[in-house]
């Protein structure tokens, strides 16, 4: 099993875990290997060498290119409040519009909801006193996580 360390296009470093590299390269020229945060499928394979614990006295430093623990700590908060936003909130999907209007007009019960909605929808909903929020969900959140 090779453990790679991998970078989507918005600096998000996450791991990869591979059968071997031929598997890496092959799952890449598919399409297979995205962000997890943000679901990019722009990866770059980050430079690593191998490490050997000769001495048990030394610390091994960590790599440049490891995200500080500000930014893990931002990336952390951020996934717990998406997910707290997905389990307080109904999937509308692509009735986003519709049934945020239909809550806003009294038609329906008061709700939290969530869903996909185009830009020009969007902006027709804010014209119309209906306050929306994007918030860009992780493509890992979306489905079982294994």
């Amino acid at each position: 099993m090779k453990v790679l360390s991998l970078r989507c296009s918005h600096g998000h470093g996450f791991e990869g875990w591979f059968g071997s590299e031929d598997d890496y390269r092959s799952q890449c020229e598919r399409g297979l290997v995205e962000c997890p945060l943000c679901g990019s499928g722009e990866i770059s394979r980050l430079p690593s060498a191998p490490r050997l614990n000769l001495s048990p006295s030394r610390a091994v430093e960590a790599a440049s290119s490891a995200p500080t623990p500000e930014q893990q700590s931002v990336e952390a908060l951020w996934l717990r409040a998406v997910h707290h936003v997905m389990a307080q909130t109904e999937d509308v999907g692509e009735r986003f519009a519709d049934e945020a209007r239909r809550i806003h007009y009294g038609e329906t019960a008061e709700r939290g909801i969530r869903g996909q909605a185009s830009a020009e929808q969007t902006q027709a909903l804010r014209e119309e006193g209906i306050e929306v929020h994007a918030l860009p969900v992780p493509k890992a959140l979306k489905g079982p996580l294994q």
